[in-house]
Protein backbone atom coordinates (compact mmCIF):
# COMPACT_ATOMS: atom_id res chain seq x y z
CA UNK A 1 0.00 0.00 0.00
CA UNK A 2 1.46 3.70 -0.87
CA UNK A 3 1.88 5.42 2.28
CA UNK A 4 1.93 9.03 2.38
CA UNK A 5 3.48 11.76 4.40
CA UNK A 6 1.15 14.02 4.97
CA UNK A 7 1.16 18.17 6.32
CA UNK A 8 -1.57 19.85 7.04
CA UNK A 9 -1.98 22.75 5.19
CA UNK A 10 0.39 21.85 2.38
CA UNK A 11 1.15 20.90 -0.97
CA UNK A 12 0.77 17.53 0.05
CA UNK A 13 -2.67 17.63 0.00
CA UNK A 14 -2.94 17.37 -3.74
CA UNK A 15 -0.91 14.04 -3.30
CA UNK A 16 -4.11 12.79 -1.49
CA UNK A 17 -6.36 13.77 -4.10
CA UNK A 18 -4.54 12.72 -7.42
CA UNK A 19 -4.91 9.05 -5.11
CA UNK A 20 -8.45 9.79 -4.39
CA UNK A 21 -8.69 10.66 -8.39
CA UNK A 22 -6.84 7.02 -9.30
CA UNK A 23 -8.94 4.73 -6.70
CA UNK A 24 -5.99 3.61 -5.17
CA UNK A 25 -5.62 2.47 -2.02
CA UNK A 26 -3.26 4.58 0.40
CA UNK A 27 -2.26 5.37 4.04
CA UNK A 28 -2.16 8.80 5.54
CA UNK A 29 1.29 9.51 8.05
CA UNK A 30 0.02 12.77 9.69
CA UNK A 31 2.26 15.73 10.98
CA UNK A 32 1.51 19.20 12.19
CA UNK A 33 2.92 22.48 11.55
CA UNK A 34 4.07 23.73 14.46
CA UNK A 35 1.37 26.61 15.31
CA UNK A 36 3.86 29.84 15.95
CA UNK A 37 6.76 29.25 13.45
CA UNK A 38 3.78 27.31 10.80
CA UNK A 39 7.20 25.03 10.09
CA UNK A 40 7.08 21.48 9.70
CA UNK A 41 7.86 19.51 12.27
CA UNK A 42 11.46 17.61 12.78
CA UNK A 43 9.84 14.77 12.17
CA UNK A 44 9.85 14.70 8.90
CA UNK A 45 13.62 15.20 8.85
CA UNK A 46 13.49 11.19 9.45
CA UNK A 47 11.19 10.75 6.28
CA UNK A 48 13.32 12.86 4.04
CA UNK A 49 16.64 14.87 4.74
CA UNK A 50 15.01 18.21 3.90
CA UNK A 51 12.37 17.56 6.44
CA UNK A 52 9.24 18.71 3.88
CA UNK A 53 6.28 17.15 2.67
CA UNK A 54 4.99 15.49 0.32
CA UNK A 55 7.10 12.20 0.20
CA UNK A 56 5.41 8.82 -0.57
CA UNK A 57 6.99 5.01 -0.15
CA UNK A 58 5.32 2.89 -2.20
CA UNK A 59 7.13 -0.32 -1.29
CA UNK A 60 10.44 -0.29 -1.25
CA UNK A 61 10.06 3.39 -3.67
CA UNK A 62 10.50 6.71 -1.85
CA UNK A 63 9.60 10.07 -3.96
CA UNK A 64 9.71 13.55 -2.20
CA UNK A 65 8.70 16.49 -4.51
CA UNK A 66 5.02 17.17 -5.43
CA UNK A 67 5.50 17.22 -9.49
CA UNK A 68 8.03 13.88 -9.20
CA UNK A 69 5.46 12.15 -7.04
CA UNK A 70 2.61 12.98 -9.20
CA UNK A 71 4.85 12.20 -12.35
CA UNK A 72 5.73 9.13 -10.76
CA UNK A 73 2.19 7.89 -9.39
CA UNK A 74 0.41 8.66 -13.28
CA UNK A 75 3.84 6.28 -14.49
CA UNK A 76 3.23 3.73 -12.05
CA UNK A 77 -0.79 3.36 -11.62
CA UNK A 78 -2.46 5.99 -13.91
CA UNK A 79 -2.88 3.53 -16.95
CA UNK A 80 -3.10 6.78 -19.34
CA UNK A 81 -5.60 8.60 -16.79
CA UNK A 82 -5.20 12.08 -16.06
CA UNK A 83 -3.13 13.15 -18.78
CA UNK A 84 -3.28 13.31 -22.53
CA UNK A 85 -2.15 11.06 -25.10
CA UNK A 86 1.19 11.57 -26.02
CA UNK A 87 2.40 14.08 -28.44
CA UNK A 88 -0.50 16.57 -28.76
CA UNK A 89 -0.99 19.64 -27.87
CA UNK A 90 -2.95 19.02 -25.03
CA UNK A 91 0.48 16.76 -23.89
CA UNK A 92 2.90 19.66 -24.03
CA UNK A 93 0.48 22.08 -22.18
CA UNK A 94 0.00 19.46 -19.59
CA UNK A 95 3.87 19.02 -18.94
CA UNK A 96 4.11 22.72 -19.09
CA UNK A 97 1.61 23.12 -16.29
CA UNK A 98 2.58 20.17 -13.96
CA UNK A 99 6.20 21.95 -13.61
CA UNK A 100 4.97 25.71 -13.78
CA UNK A 101 3.35 24.95 -10.86
CA UNK A 102 6.18 24.88 -8.45
CA UNK A 103 8.75 26.08 -10.53
CA UNK A 104 7.14 29.53 -11.07
CA UNK A 105 3.69 29.79 -9.54
CA UNK A 106 4.83 29.50 -6.42
CA UNK A 107 8.14 31.64 -5.23
CA UNK A 108 6.38 35.04 -5.83
CA UNK A 109 3.58 33.37 -3.66
CA UNK A 110 6.33 32.03 -1.09
CA UNK A 111 7.37 35.33 -0.78
CA UNK A 112 4.01 37.33 -0.67
CA UNK A 113 4.11 35.18 2.84
CA UNK A 114 7.44 35.94 3.86
CA UNK A 115 6.95 39.36 3.70
CA UNK A 116 3.69 39.57 5.05
CA UNK A 117 4.75 37.46 8.57
CA UNK A 118 8.08 39.50 8.74
CA UNK A 119 6.75 42.72 9.99
CA UNK A 120 4.83 40.56 12.95
CA UNK A 121 8.15 38.70 13.99
CA UNK A 122 10.51 41.48 14.11
CA UNK A 123 11.40 42.70 17.48
CA UNK A 124 9.57 46.07 18.55
CA UNK A 125 12.22 48.68 18.26
CA UNK A 126 12.87 47.01 14.51
CA UNK A 127 9.10 46.69 13.31
CA UNK A 128 8.86 49.93 11.31
CA UNK A 129 12.41 49.44 9.58
CA UNK A 130 10.98 45.88 9.21
CA UNK A 131 8.16 46.97 7.80
CA UNK A 132 8.93 49.85 5.54
CA UNK A 133 11.40 47.21 3.66
CA UNK A 134 8.92 44.49 3.37
CA UNK A 135 6.10 47.01 2.26
CA UNK A 136 8.62 47.95 -0.48
CA UNK A 137 9.57 44.86 -1.27
CA UNK A 138 5.85 43.82 -1.63
CA UNK A 139 4.94 46.66 -4.01
CA UNK A 140 8.13 46.49 -6.18
CA UNK A 141 8.37 43.48 -6.70
CA UNK A 142 6.14 40.54 -5.52
CA UNK A 143 3.25 42.15 -6.16
CA UNK A 144 3.82 43.00 -9.98
CA UNK A 145 4.95 39.62 -10.54
CA UNK A 146 1.74 38.29 -8.74
CA UNK A 147 -0.01 40.30 -10.93
CA UNK A 148 1.55 39.14 -13.83
CA UNK A 149 0.91 35.29 -12.99
CA UNK A 150 -2.63 35.98 -12.36
CA UNK A 151 -3.69 37.36 -15.21
CA UNK A 152 -1.89 34.41 -17.25
CA UNK A 153 -3.99 32.03 -15.23
CA UNK A 154 -6.76 33.93 -15.60
CA UNK A 155 -6.30 34.40 -19.41
CA UNK A 156 -5.32 30.55 -19.77
CA UNK A 157 -8.78 29.53 -18.67
CA UNK A 158 -10.13 31.06 -21.16
CA UNK A 159 -8.63 29.18 -23.79
CA UNK A 160 -10.06 26.16 -22.49
CA UNK A 161 -11.95 25.07 -19.52
CA UNK A 162 -8.94 23.16 -17.48
CA UNK A 163 -5.55 24.25 -17.56
CA UNK A 164 -4.36 21.25 -20.18
CA UNK A 165 -7.28 21.68 -22.27
CA UNK A 166 -10.81 20.32 -22.27
CA UNK A 167 -10.51 17.49 -20.14
CA UNK A 168 -9.51 17.62 -16.56
CA UNK A 169 -5.90 16.63 -15.52
CA UNK A 170 -3.18 16.42 -12.74
CA UNK A 171 -1.95 19.23 -14.54
CA UNK A 172 -5.46 21.16 -12.81
CA UNK A 173 -4.61 19.03 -9.14
CA UNK A 174 -0.60 20.45 -9.51
CA UNK A 175 -2.40 24.14 -10.41
CA UNK A 176 -5.17 23.82 -7.33
CA UNK A 177 -2.49 24.97 -5.10
CA UNK A 178 -1.05 28.28 -6.24
CA UNK A 179 -4.57 29.47 -7.24
CA UNK A 180 -6.09 28.08 -4.12
CA UNK A 181 -3.05 30.13 -2.13
CA UNK A 182 -3.31 32.86 -4.68
CA UNK A 183 -6.91 33.48 -3.68
CA UNK A 184 -6.00 33.38 -0.07
CA UNK A 185 -3.17 36.15 -0.32
CA UNK A 186 -2.64 37.71 -3.57
CA UNK A 187 -6.04 38.84 -5.32
CA UNK A 188 -9.38 39.19 -5.07
CA UNK A 189 -11.48 35.79 -6.11
CA UNK A 190 -14.51 38.46 -7.15
CA UNK A 191 -12.49 40.00 -9.77
CA UNK A 192 -11.04 37.02 -11.37
CA UNK A 193 -14.56 34.75 -12.64
CA UNK A 194 -12.86 32.41 -14.52
CA UNK A 195 -10.23 31.41 -11.70
CA UNK A 196 -13.25 31.20 -9.44
CA UNK A 197 -14.80 29.01 -11.41
CA UNK A 198 -12.11 27.10 -11.75
CA UNK A 199 -11.85 26.81 -7.42
CA UNK A 200 -15.75 26.01 -7.36
CA UNK A 201 -15.02 23.01 -10.03
CA UNK A 202 -11.86 21.46 -8.33
CA UNK A 203 -13.81 21.77 -4.56
CA UNK A 204 -16.81 19.91 -5.88
CA UNK A 205 -15.31 17.14 -7.23
CA UNK A 206 -16.38 14.08 -5.36
CA UNK A 207 -12.21 12.94 -4.72
CA UNK A 208 -11.65 16.54 -3.40
CA UNK A 209 -14.21 16.01 -0.80
CA UNK A 210 -12.73 12.57 -0.25
CA UNK A 211 -8.99 13.70 0.17
CA UNK A 212 -10.23 16.25 2.52
CA UNK A 213 -11.89 13.96 4.72
CA UNK A 214 -8.86 12.22 4.51
CA UNK A 215 -6.08 14.96 5.15
CA UNK A 216 -7.72 16.56 8.03
CA UNK A 217 -9.04 20.40 8.43
CA UNK A 218 -6.77 22.58 4.98
CA UNK A 219 -7.09 26.01 5.11
CA UNK A 220 -7.67 26.74 1.15
CA UNK A 221 -10.62 24.61 0.95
Amino acid sequence: MIKVHHLNDSRSQRVLWLLEELGLDYEVVRYERDAKTRLAPPELIAVHPLGKSPVIEDGAIKVAETGAVVEYLLDAHGRGRLRPPPGTEEARRFTYWLHYAEGSAMPPLLLKLVFGLLPRRAPALLKPLVNGIAAKAQSGFVDPQLRTHIGFWEDELGRSEWFAGDQFTAADIMMSFPVEAGADRAFDIATKPRLAAFLQRIHARPAYQRALERGGPYTYA
